[in-house]
């Protein structure tokens, strides 16, 4: 019952001439996946504004998304994991990364981006281990509290033995930081890029095969990140603000400099509308590329555009014309163009612009498994989450219609164990 779930053959429902074992079987962990290592890579690329291209305006901010894409990293696999049910079949890949396979060589490019952003975060923030270490050890040993105890011995672990701070110290730190942002840019690029690469070598499936999908789904996984590291960094300022302007003693302290509700305000409308610039010229160059694609699918009219055009405009009208373009590129480009951009405002188009990345995924996964391949039928995909009940409904021995039941469509629906 399980493994039905998972594959998505219990929730699909059939239209027209479908071959009997064709199903969706990549179901909504498959949408997960790219768009949770697109936020990654997009976070990644983000930071790298700052410490490769030297954007200063934007040092803020970065620190910030290269804390975010290493907290997403282990995050960006449990799609893939609950997709295979067995979860030791995931970690064998990690264990056994070849190059006879591109997603056997995931194994390789996962651990070295993994390596690359721990090491920029460990030399990006070592002056802080240093010195916090240092603060803690100044206490005497019979005033200091359990806390500060763990806590010394906590950041003298993370400095790993280097204590030194001096000028000429932090300058290579900084060099080390330049080096390995350089590197990770493309790592980062082409860990979300070969998934991307990974459908478009279907060659069975007409809407996948065309070599621009892994350009595309980078270029939007830039947008992904970006966007959710706006959001992300405008809650956290907003409670850093919340805090400071109540002036809670856990906040502020005896800290006298303990930054305060005037410095956070200018410190998060700065880095915001600066980060919000980048954020339209990404958006606007994954525009461009996924609606050349689309023209370009039109001029030619290959033999499979007849197909493709039931599905684009008309099966998937909903899903790729007015969620995907409408709500999730048009309208945030609109909001973010338009004169007095405030920041509730900022944040309400970059959450709209995560949802039109993520319906990019579903439609370019969903949505590429939407036709049989005889060409002669259609098949949906109904999320378990929504139509739960209704599904365990139609199963055999239960009241209630199949799916599909009395408007032309035919459904096969696995029974269940006794």
């Amino acid at each position: 019952m399980i493994e039905h779930l998972a594959h998505g053959e219990v929730w699909t429902t059939k239209e027209l001439f479908v071959l009997p074992n064709e199903y969706v079987y990549w179901a909504i962990q498959i949408v997960m996946y790219p768009f949770m290592t697109g936020l990654v890579a997009g976070a990644f690329v983000l930071s790298s504004l700052y410490h490769v291209f030297g954007v200063k305006k934007l040092e803020k901010i970065a620190r910030f998304a290269l804390v975010f894409s290493f907290a997403l990293l282990p995050v960006a696999m449990m799609p893939l994991m609950l997709h295979l049910m067995q979860p030791f079949r995931g970690f064998h890949v990690m264990m056994t990364p070849h190059f006879t396979s591109a997603i056997a060589a995931f194994g390789f490019v996962f651990s070295t981006y993994g390596a690359i952003v721990a090491s920029e975060l460990w030399f990006c923030y070592r002056k802080h281990f240093v010195q916090t270490a240092l603060a803690l050890k100044e206490i005497k040993p019979e005033e200091r509290s359990f806390t500060q105890w763990f806590r010394m011995r906590l950041f003298s672990l993370l400095t790993l033995g280097a204590w030194d701070i001096s000028e000429p110290a932090l300058e290579k730190d900084h060099k080390a930081i330049t080096i390995l942002a350089g590197i990770g840019i493309p790592v980062a690029c082409f860990l979300h890029g070969y998934a991307g690469f990974i459908f478009g070598s279907v060659k069975a499936n007409a809407l996948w095969m065309t070599p621009l999908m892994p350009v595309i789904f980078i270029m939007s996984a830039i947008v992904s990140g970006i966007a959710l590291c706006i959001l992300c960094y405008y809650i956290a300022m907003e409670a850093r603000k919340f805090m400071a302007r109540r002036q809670l003693r856990r906040w502020a302290g005896d800290d006298p400099k303990a930054p305060t509700f005037e410095v956070l305000k200018g410190e998060e409308e700065h880095e915001i509308k600066m980060t919000t610039k980048y954020l339209i010229i990404f958006m606007i160059v994954a525009i461009v590329l996924e609606v050349l694609d689309l023209i370009f699918r039109a001029y030619t009219g290959v033999k499979s555009w007849d197909i493709l055009r039931q599905v684009i405009y008309g099966k998937d009208f909903v899903n790729i014309f007015i969620k995907q373009y409408m709500l999730g590129n048009l309208l945030p480009f609109v909001l973010l163009l338009l004169p007095r951009l405030t920041l509730r405002r900022t944040a309400c188009a970059a959450l709209l612009v995560l949802f039109g990345v993520f319906m990019m995924r579903w439609n370019v996964v969903i949505g590429g498994q939407a036709f049989s391949l005889s060409f002669a039928g259609f098949m949906h995909y109904h999320l378990p989450i929504i139509l739960s009940q209704q599904s365990h409904a139609g199963l055999p021995g239960r009241a209630g219609p199949c799916p599909g039941a009395g408007t032309g469509r035919t459904s096969r629906l696995t029974r269940y164990p006794p």
